[in-house]
């Protein structure tokens, strides 16, 4: 049976190329979604489906608002994958990079691409809402003269050619994106795992040093903080959730740390614990 992954985007996005690297190996059926409140109303209405979600970015850092969406989800993370983004310049076969004279792709990307962009002087930049639709918008309509900014799978989907590819700035460009599940599914999926990595999200007190009290339990106990955030609490002037990771090599430990925090937390939830997700290349 064909495990259905849930994704926001469309064939040849980048969700869909990380989902079809997570799962490498397995039969997968993507649902393309067109927001991550979707993906998440996707996988309420279905249980058996599973999603994959962008958290963070190396250079455009943290999506605030799937952090929000998770936490208020009640759904599990069950996993991590990072992904190198590597975008290409894409336009109808046979376009010349000369003829280019509209540029389209997701504000994101395009603001990856800007130093390749200024080599282009006589394009028109437009922000779209994806990158992978870039590609299928141009393609469906013919538009001579229009390039995308997307992944090179995108390209091969939409029968586009490629005029230039590794043309972001920052070629250190990575996504990590977290596998979510219903939590009675991701106790199948996680059966067996050896889990070293959680994500956490708990409240403070506002008073002094509170968070600083929470850090030293947790450096105590030997956990690696591999990430903090912070969100304010909407109708609670300046009190702040913090989102965490941890990694950690003795269960025990990080069980005792948990205990450990508790009392000095509020509303403490254990959003995953999973294995540390392997990085592509």
């Amino acid at each position: 049976m064909k495990k259905k992954v849930a994704i926001q985007g469309i064939a040849g996005s980048y969700h869909d190329i990380a989902a079809r690297n997570y799962y490498e190996g397995e039969e997968i059926e993507i649902i393309p979604c067109n927001t991550f409140r979707e993906v998440i109303a996707t996988i309420k209405k279905d249980p058996s489906v599973v999603g994959l979600m962008a958290i963070e970015n190396t250079i455009a850092g943290s999506l605030l608002q799937n952090h929000e969406l998770i936490r208020e989800s009640g759904l599990s993370v069950t996993g991590e994958y990072k992904l190198r983004i590597s975008h290409s310049l894409v336009a109808l076969p046979g376009t010349s990079i000369h003829e280019i004279t509209e540029v389209n792709s997701h504000p994101i990307a395009l603001m990856q691409c800007a130093d390749f962009l200024d080599t282009l002087p006589n394009a028109k930049v437009v922000e779209k809402e994806d990158t992978a639709m870039s590609a299928r918008w141009i393609s469906e309509n013919q538009l001579k003269g229009h390039a995308a900014i997307c992944g090179k799978l995108a390209a091969k989907i939409y029968n586009m050619e490629v005029l230039a590819e590794g043309i972001e700035t920052n070629k250190r460009n990575f996504t990590r994106f977290l596998s979510i599940a219903d939590r009675w599914i991701a106790d199948e999926i996680l059966r067996g795992v050896d889990k070293n990595k959680a994500s956490l999200v708990f409240a403070l007190p506002h008073t002094s040093g509170s968070l600083s009290k929470v850090l030293s339990v947790l450096s105590f106990y030997d956990m690696n903080l591999s990430k903090i955030q912070s969100l304010p609490i909407i109708g609670r002037e300046w009190e702040y959730l913090f989102y965490v990771d941890l990694t950690f090599t003795d269960m025990i430990r990080y069980k005792q740390a948990l205990d450990a925090i508790r009392p000095l937390t509020k509303d403490l939830k254990i959003l995953g614990e999973y294995a540390e997700g392997r990085q592509s290349v």
